[in-house]
């Protein structure tokens, strides 16, 4: 008989090994399914991020039209094959127009250079997808140049690799320590310089030792400099990186938006390039001086159809770049380099926003001037979007960006926005009318003086404080030269332009120049007297200029008679052309005390530099109680009232006539009123540090001079 075994019995055992089973399945740890952005990567933010909890970098580029990516991993060791080749899967590698990757440390190995080939449906005369090409991330934030750079291989058809530009990876090892860091706020104090990296010390008579001489570090040994001139804002000229092989010295034709540019750091190392330029900016906020950067948005140096792919070209010409309707010339140029950025795409905004943002928030940037930047304006079409253009609101309404310092070039090479005309209404705006009208009234242009009263005034004509507007005078950034033109003392040597050495024939540069040599072209074998008409009118300019309402800037170098030797557009001469020469300001310091000084009472009398306009507080007058307006005058007075602001009195004379003539003073006694300004005289009666009262109320002016009183506030009540 066949033993049964009793049901409780079999059911104790099931059970028994049902819970042994239960128990070493609760005690194996659980499988861990990667998420989907471990996956697949994110689309954003775009560029390299260094995912710290995971140890792994996500990279993100922006194509709409491309129908394949790769992403390329070098390491130092071959620069020209890549160590790791990842082809992104638009199933799970792409969402909406990004394409998107995320690669574990540990995968890495020796590679720490990146870099994209993309292929997509040619359009020939775009000369845009080569998927031989080796393409540089719009968003790399340190570029790494091999030993092989060539441009020219960029530029034809075939393969550029170890030849082409490419993204580091080193952002998870750069560590920067910004405490103590405070970022400067100036008001009626602002004085703006403007600079060049390299060109400020790179002349070996800068007495930066040559190791640094050229660099962010030999920028920083130069603050005690301008610190004694009275400098508050130092706007640099293009930072960002840009092809090395172009003969760009100006720095006017990036190739990326995010990387500093390599060749201005003392170092070589790629990782300490971006520690070497916080070092500045943290020196320039602990001296009190702003730093804000001049930046080219509108094009970049790919150029037109002939132009090399880099990267923009490479992954989505069409996407990138604003296209004409003439098949010989299909990128449309209203920057005047071949091409312009499409501000009518979301993604071209938002890599602007992104690299402002970058600016500010990673270098504690403190302000930017936009080249060119009517370019913003422009519809997809090229047209002008005389309303609201996106790009404007956007930057406005960005919690970081809205209180940021602004200023704008107001035109392009097809369009000028000065004033009301631009869409940026609380920017600040170069202001060529003050330029143009305050060098024809000086040189002795007739017809003048009811131009240069506006300029003077603030540019109320241009940027009017009316309800419907209310602009404030700040936003007139006043200036007499620029980068863009003469340096002062050219300015007052040269009748025309010589600008053979740049290679143009003597084409390029500027013909509207409103110059005057004094009398002779150039700076060989001067005579004495023309010599010193040339010292009297840069005094002349330097009053003008920092007794106007508005914010003033003047370039390098004009506080010591620095020349270019007649050439107002030396953008490709890194050379004695292009820097500073230092031993000017042994020669000349007599130009120096006297632009130090005019700073300092500037910053002595925020009454001449005010948000508003100066309204009431302001009489004009001529040689006696009344402006001639005439097409024959060139003279000119103001009484400034300082009692509203808490500030002196000032009375400025202006004689841009020939000859001299003799001025009335029209208010007060002449006990009341301090000389402290006569242009005519030499150093140090020029500017005088004993407020000498006068002893009578009539002034005679010397030919194409001003003077300057002041009579304090006590004696005003």
């Amino acid at each position: 008989m066949k033993k049964e075994t009793p049901t409780n019995s079999l059911n104790l055992e099931v059970h028994a090994n049902y819970s042994a089973d239960a128990a070493r399945s609760v005690a194996a740890p659980p499988i861990r399914r990667p998420t989907w952005e471990e996956a697949e990567g994110n689309p954003l933010p775009l560029g390299v991020k260094w995912i710290e909890e995971e140890q792994a970098f996500n990279f993100a580029v922006h194509s709409e039209h491309a129908e394949s990516v790769t992403l390329l991993l070098y390491s130092p060791a071959d620069l020209v094959n890549p160590l790791l080749t990842f082809q992104l899967d638009f199933l799970h590698n792409k969402s909406g127009r990004i394409w998107h990757y995320r690669v574990p440390v540990t995968k890495l190995g020796a590679a720490c250079y990146y870099a994209y080939s993309v292929s997509g449906e040619t359009i020939p005369q775009l000369h845009s997808f080569d998927p031989q090409k080796v393409l540089l991330d719009p968003y790399a934030k340190c570029i790494f140049f091999p030993p092989g750079f060539d441009r020219n291989l960029a530029m034809r058809e075939g393969s550029n690799a170890g030849s082409a530009p490419l993204g580091v990876l080193s952002d998870h090892r750069s560590t920067f320590d910004w405490s103590g860091d405070r970022r400067p706020h100036h008001e009626s104090d602002a004085i703006i310089y403007e600079l060049h990296v390299k060109g400020f010390t790179k002349n070996p008579n800068s007495g930066i030792d040559a190791s640094r001489a050229g660099t962010y570090a030999g920028l920083v040994e130069k603050i005690p400099y301008l610190k004694e001139l009275g400098v508050t804002i130092v706007e640099l000229m293009p930072v960002f990186q840009r092809d090395p092989q172009e003969g760009d010295y100006w720095g006017y034709m990036p190739l990326n938006f995010f990387a500093p540019h390599a060749q201005y750091a003392s170092t070589h190392r790629a990782d300490e390039q971006h520690l070497e330029f916080k070092n500045m900016v943290k020196a320039f906020h602990q001296a009190d001086i702003d730093v804000v950067l001049d930046v080219v948005y509108n094009h970049t140096c790919e150029g037109d159809y002939k132009g090399p792919i880099y990267s923009f070209k490479g992954f989505d010409s069409a996407g990138y770049y604003m296209l004409s309707s003439d098949p010989a010339n299909p990128y449309a140029n209203y920057s005047g380099t071949g091409n312009t950025l499409n501000f009518g795409q979301a993604h071209v905004r938002k890599m602007v926003i992104d690299s402002l943002r970058y600016w500010k928030r990673g270098m504690h940037i403190d302000g930017f001037r936009f080249d060119l930047a009517s370019v913003f304006s422009r519809n997809a079409d090229g047209s002008l979007n005389w309303g609201e253009a996106p790009i404007f609101s956007e930057i406005a309404a960005d919690p970081e960006l809205g209180p940021v310092r602004l200023i704008a070039e107001p035109w392009d090479t097809a369009a000028y926005q000065l004033g009301r005309g631009f869409p940026g209404l609380t920017w600040l705006q170069w202001n060529g009318r003050f330029r143009d009208d305050i060098r024809r009234f000086v040189k002795g242009d007739a017809g003048m003086v009811p131009e240069v009263m506006p300029r003077i005034y603030g540019s109320d004509d241009l940027f009017p404080d009316r309800r419907a507007d209310a602009y404030h005078a700040y936003q007139s950034v006043n200036y007499v030269t620029s980068h863009d033109g003469f340096t002062l003392f050219d300015l007052v040597s040269y009748d025309r332009k010589h600008n053979w050495q740049n290679g143009n024939n003597n084409q390029d540069g500027t013909d509207a120049i409103y110059s005057w040599n004094c009398g002779q072209e150039g700076d060989e074998d001067v005579s004495p007297a023309v010599r010193a008409l040339r010292r009297k009118q840069v005094k002349n300019f330097c009053c003008l200029l920092f007794l106007s309402n508005g914010t003033p800037m003047f370039r390098a170098g004009d506080e010591f008679l620095n020349t270019q030797f007649g050439n107002n557009n030396p953008y490709n001469q890194d050379n004695e052309i292009g820097w500073l020469d230092w031993s000017q300001l042994r020669s000349n310091e007599d130009i120096f005390r006297f632009f130090k000084r005019m700073i300092a009472f500037r910053k002595n009398h925020p009454s001449l530099s005010r948000s508003r306009f100066w309204r009431e507080d302001v009489s004009w007058y001529g040689v006696g109680p009344t402006v001639d307006l005439s097409h024959d005058s060139h003279s000119l007075a103001f009484c400034l009232h300082g009692a509203s602001q808490g500030d002196d009195d000032i009375y400025v004379m202006i004689n841009a006539y020939w000859e001299e003539l003799e001025f009335n003073v029209q208010e007060g006694t002449a006990q009341e009123w301090k000389k402290i300004v006569d242009t005519a005289l030499p150093s140090p009666d020029d500017f005088s540090d004993d407020e000498i009262p006068l002893e009578q109320t009539k002034y005679l002016l010397a030919p194409r001079s001003i003077v300057v009183l002041c009579r304090p506030q006590a004696e005003t009540q």
